[in-house]
């Protein structure tokens, strides 16, 4: 992180990414596996010794859909707190939305137009729309990745979710959407686009036909797509395109930001404050 007297700069060192899937048993059965859970504390344990190898100043540990639908979602919580020592808070999808605006990606944008800022996860979609720079309707949708390829999502769902975005985009005579998530920043990448140049929305169907046009074993092998990338692409861009379309959205900015990002913001924002006020 640099900082001068007119931003912050941040820089991200590393980047971790263990693709447990809690989803696949919660959103089935409601509650996460032994077996899960198992993974989930070793995964817990070995960011643990990262964090002693790295010595940051503070750390924050979120869990979303998936923990906060589970019935032992707690219990998991409290385990891992006594055998790593970090606490993981369970936060819902307001919560999240909100960390995620966090990156305050919009700063860097046209604060004379309109934007719905679209995170797609393993077990929700998290929408905020923002107008003049500030946050002017947000909400979570049980409409995610693993939730869809476990047919776990529902009709009436994808139902509000149009019926959504109708009511809350049609005062607005254009929007631009910012997409955040693993998957988009794929199909960004898959895109060939300059970074910062937005994606059409014709474009983006046009990749996700591709995209679709493949088998799993050949979206592996042709596209080089890791295993647990080259399912969930499909049931995201689905989402993707559905947003944009009844949002009548034009074109999509991916930053390839999320909310791990925006937990960044939100830790150095709670020291400024605490230097602030000292």
């Amino acid at each position: 992180m640099l900082e001068n007297d007119d931003e912050v700069l941040f820089k991200k060192d590393a980047f971790f990414r263990v693709p447990i899937r809690l989803g696949e048993d919660v959103f089935g059965s409601g509650i996460i596996s032994d077996a899960k859970a198992s993974s989930l504390v070793h995964t817990m344990i070995a960011f643990q010794h990262l964090m002693e190898a790295y010595r940051p100043v503070d750390s924050m540990a979120c869990a979303t859909s998936a923990m906060r639908e589970a019935t032992n979602g707690p219990a998991i919580v409290k385990r891992i707190k006594a055998e790593t020592g970090i606490a993981i808070e369970i936060i819902d999808g307001n919560q999240e939305a909100s960390i995620i605006y966090s990156n305050r990606i919009v700063d860097s944008l046209d604060k004379s137009k309109t934007y719905l800022y679209i995170d797609v996860g393993g077990g929700s979609t998290e929408l905020t729309l923002i107008s003049g720079g500030e946050i002017t309707k947000s909400r979570s949708f049980k409409l995610g990745t693993v939730r869809i390829l476990k047919e776990r999502d529902t009709k009436s769902e994808w139902a509000n979710l149009k019926t959504w975005l109708k009511e809350n985009s049609r005062e607005y005579p254009s929007i631009a959407g910012i997409g955040s998530g693993g998957n988009i920043n794929k199909i960004f990448r898959l895109s060939r686009k300059k970074a910062g140049k937005p994606l059409s929305y014709n474009r983006l169907r046009r990749i996700l036909e591709h995209i679709n046009s493949y088998s799993f074993e050949d979206r592996v092998k042709v596209l080089w797509l890791k295993p647990d990338r080259a399912d969930v692409i499909v049931p995201a861009g689905r989402i993707f395109k559905s947003v944009m379309k009844w949002a009548r959205i034009q074109r999509i900015y991916v930053p390839q930001i999320g909310l791990s990002d925006g937990i960044i913001h939100v830790l150095y924002d709670k020291h400024k404050n605490e230097t602030v006020h000292s």
